[in-house]
């Protein structure tokens, strides 16, 4: 099987069936069958590698994750029903009671509430280092400490943690580096290459990029991921064959899907930093992205999420969001179709103001996801909505 990325994408399938299908076909099947006692004791005993039950694993499931597990340069993984499946089962399978983390504290919202209102209830503490001191981060690394965590592009606010030098830390404390590394995809960004040691995905977002599944995915070292498989197995958070399937088809478009993402974002990046109602624009692959050499060795493209702040603060927001006609207003990201959200007065108006800035969430911050319309289509509807 050829190394190259799209190749991986469209070829790595399931063993074909007796009907000899050119497109792998759905299992929508809850369970196996076997030949006979000494069938089922041997699969049950895990000398056969096979199908036992879909909450274990499905040929759809299986597809999806070789094809992530490949790209990604990793040696085993796990596919969940949602990210949020994937971040809590990576966590509940690799900690204990008393175990530490240390993470950034620029962290999708429901990862900040898993550390802070559930985690502890089984007395795994969290300490956040903000993503520009990482300087800092070994100051907060304990005897307990088991696992240094990032977000790289994060979200909302699209900034960039050095994974080269987040390994090195990780390494020189013996600790695991596991990666959020949904905004950039297994195309524009490996972590592992870096040193990570588990890389996590929403497979919601840019992996299926129309808006239609739910999924997530956890891949990296075998003797890790195996943990995180038996906790799945017996917890029930897997996804479903449906999902899978319709995530690996995906993944097969998933290249060209996301360059042309990438090329539309950049212009509407551009466009946007040179316009006079926006205070700033983030990102990556601007050259005025505070972490834009970082951004460029360790990712292919910059993405398709733009984070820029409108004068006026949170009302000048909700004005933006009113006058949009042709982009969506909605809480997903990585869709076919163009986003924007203005996070102060909608996903996290419930934060304090201090909360907020501490993440990047300014007042007048509007995340947008740039899709696959024509570009100028996208401009001049963000054009006219940034009229005064």
């Amino acid at each position: 099987m050829s190394k190259n990325f799209e190749t991986q994408a469209v070829r790595i399938q399931t063993e074909r069936s007796q009907f000899s299908e050119h497109s792998t076909p759905l299992f929508l099947t809850s369970s196996f069958v076997f030949d006979d006692a000494e069938d089922m004791r041997a699969s049950f005993a895990e000398e056969k590698q096979r199908n036992l039950y879909s909450r274990f694993s499905n040929p759809n499931t299986t597809e999806f994750v070789d094809k992530i597990v490949a790209m990604e340069g990793a040696e085993a993984g796990y596919a969940f029903a949602t990210g949020m499946g994937a971040v809590f089962s990576t966590f509940a399978a690799l900690l204990g009671a008393g175990d530490h983390i240390v993470s950034s504290r620029s962290v999708f919202g429901s990862t900040h509430s898993l550390f802070t209102k559930y985690l502890p209830k089984w007395n795994i503490e969290t300490s956040y280092f903000k993503v520009n001191e990482l300087d800092k981060v070994e100051r907060l690394i304990q005897p307990n400490t088991k696992i240094l965590y990032a977000e790289s592009p994060t979200n909302p606010a699209v900034d960039i943690l050095d994974l080269e030098a987040l390994s090195q830390i990780a390494k020189k404390h013996n600790l695991l580096l596991v990666i959020d590394n949904c905004f950039a995809t297994p195309y524009l960004q490996n972590p592992i290459k870096f040193g990570a040691d588990l890389v996590i995905h929403s497979a919601t977002k840019l992996i299926d990029g129309q808006g239609r599944v739910l999924g997530g995915v956890t891949v990296g070292k075998v003797e890790l991921v195996k943990e995180i498989y038996l906790f799945s197995r017996n917890t029930g958070p897997a996804m479903s064959p449906f999902n899978a399937w319709v995530l690996s088809k995906s993944l097969e478009t998933l290249a060209v899907r996301v360059d042309k993402h990438c090329e539309n974002a950049l212009k509407v990046a551009q466009f946007l930093e040179a316009h006079p109602a926006v205070n700033f624009v983030k990102y990556p692959f601007l050259p005025s992205h505070p972490q834009y050499e970082v951004a460029k060795k360790q990712m292919r493209l910059g993405g398709n999420i733009v984070a820029f702040e409108i004068k006026g603060g949170i009302e000048a927001g909700r004005k933006f969001l009113n006058k949009i006609k042709l982009c969506s207003l909605s809480a997903n990201l990585g869709d076919s179709r163009t986003i924007v959200t203005h996070p102060a007065s909608t996903t996290h108006s419930k934060l304090s103001e201090e909360d907020r800035l501490e993440v990047g969430i300014t007042d007048g911050l509007v995340r947008s996801s740039i899709g696959l319309e024509f570009v100028d289509d996208v401009i001049e509807d963000l054009k006219q909505a940034l009229e005064v």
